[in-house]
């Protein structure tokens, strides 16, 4: 089992920046893909960002430009910095991991994720 287990969350307004982190043990962060998820109210949980073990990082659409996943190896975690947020970026947000893929690899689907964290709250206000 693995325990991940996200901080950071807050009220921020529109245009504003959050800095969320997911911590983890040093050797999922290793050898795992690492993804950042979330789910606004009435709608189904959404992919944001995900960095593979190799290092690679893929963005939703809606966030890119905007966000930026990073591992920090000397505090076991990783982080997603969230800049010029939108009432839109409104959620929790998850982070989940997964050993299976490939170094390179990633997923955009939760299903493909098989450890999760409670998830933190993030609300923009306009």
């Amino acid at each position: 089992q693995v325990q991940l287990v996200e901080s950071g969350g807050g009220l921020v307004q529109a245009g504003g920046s959050l800095r969320l982190s997911c911590t983890a043990p040093r050797r999922t962060l290793r050898v795992y893909a690492m993804g950042w998820f979330r789910k606004a109210p009435g709608k189904e949980r959404e992919f944001v960002s995900v960095i593979s073990r190799s290092g690679k990082s893929t963005y939703a659409e809606s966030v890119k430009g905007r966000f930026t996943i990073a591992r920090d190896n000397a505090k076991n975690t990783v982080d997603l910095q969230m800049n010029s947020l939108k009432s839109e970026d409104t959620a929790v947000y998850y982070c989940a991991a997964d050993l299976r893929f490939a170094a390179d690899s990633s997923s955009d689907r939760p299903s493909d994720y098989e450890y999760w964290g409670q998830g933190t709250q993030v609300t923009v206000s306009s």
